[in-house]
């Protein structure tokens, strides 16, 4: 018994301390690299939802009545200047304008007969046989047929003006966006029948306060960003103030021209206009690299290093992105480290 008594408290010392011993051999885990999560800083600028309007946007409407009897085109189609959209029932003007090319025709006759006996006078006046009022009759006769005749081919150009309008053309190059109409429909005076709009001319509108007058001139920084479009914020070209405000709302509205280059804008689409501000100013929000960011399926987070190095991941809202970094609306403070490898943060956890 004697000698089994420090074999026991040997092997109680041993479970006392091989915890230390284990823990002095271990080699220490070194703290994954990390960078202080940074105070973001915003202008005192201005958001602002607009929308996509074209520059160039015409309604084509019936200046005549009559049924529609071709419709050559649909939403969506593209035009090119000049080419036939649709035609309103034309026969009786084009009756008409046949008529009045008729009559010039019957005018011209006429002028020839009237210059001819006109000629005839003028000679037997120099030789004599008949009087000046003779002659002077003659002239009348003239004159008044080369005035028929120019009456006449005035008349005829206005019928077959009048017989233009039931033949509606494209305006210019474009897209067709709207056909309220559909073949037999009865065409009436300013009823519209196709719009037609330029692609390559669109522009964002957009309604901000009446005091941001100042801020709105600021166009050298300013970007649009398009509902649903996966290119990144457009510069606009080109930034117009009205200079009226809305004695309702208070507000006004300002323009602000796309590239032409912008396939993905379309008339009624929804934009976001960011403005520039004056000064910068804390926003109370915080960016850190993209690197750092952990996403598992629903949890966005970050892992986050207290002052011995341990890391634990912490939830997170995240706001907009810019140049590798991403605004923090949520969940880390200025100045606490976040881990730039969440990889290496999640081995130092274990």
């Amino acid at each position: 018994m004697m000698n089994k008594t420090p074999q026991i408290i040997s092997l109680a010392a041993w479970l006392v301390f091989a915890p230390a011993f284990a823990a002095a051999a271990a080699p220490a885990i070194a703290p994954p690299a990390s960078v202080p999560a940074r105070a973001a800083t915003e202008s005192r600028g201005i958001t602002a939802e607009g929308v996509v309007e074209a520059i160039r946007q015409t309604v084509l409407a019936a200046q005549v009545s009559g049924a529609i009897v071709e419709l050559n085109v649909k939403v969506g189609d593209f035009v090119t200047a000049g080419q036939v959209l649709a035609k309103i029932d034309a026969r009786a003007a084009g009756q008409t304008a046949a008529a009045a090319q008729a009559q010039v025709q019957a005018a011209r006759a006429a002028l020839d007969v009237a210059a001819k006996d006109f000629n005839r006078q003028k000679q037997l006046f120099q030789q004599g046989f008949i009087s000046q009022a003779a002659l002077d009759q003659a002239d009348a006769i003239f004159r008044a047929a080369r005035a028929q005749v120019d009456a006449q081919i005035a008349q005829a150009g206005a019928n077959q003006t009048l017989a233009d309008f039931f033949t509606l053309r494209a305006p210019y190059a474009g897209v067709v966006s709207e056909v309220p109409v559909v073949q037999g429909d009865m065409a009436l005076p300013g009823r519209p029948i196709v719009t037609v709009y330029d692609p390559t001319a669109l522009r964002v509108s957009a309604n901000l306060p009446s005091s941001a007058s100042i801020v709105a001139t600021m166009a050298a920084q300013t970007r649009i960003e398009l509902a649903g479009a996966a290119q990144p914020a457009i510069t606009p070209t080109r930034l117009t103030v009205l200079p009226t405000v809305d004695a309702n709302t208070h507000t006004m509205q300002i323009r602000l021209d796309l590239p032409a280059g912008v396939r993905a804008a379309a008339p009624g689409m929804f934009a976001r206009v960011f403005l520039p501000g004056l000064v910068g100013e804390s926003s109370g929000r915080v960016s850190v690299p993209l690197s750092a960011i952990v996403r598992r399926v629903e949890m966005t987070g970050v892992y986050v290093l207290d002052g011995a190095g341990n890391a634990s991941l912490r939830l997170v809202r995240l706001g907009r992105v810019s140049n590798g970094t991403v605004e923090v609306l949520s969940g880390v403070s200025a100045g606490e480290r976040v881990a730039t490898d969440p990889q290496a943060a999640l081995k130092a956890r274990k």
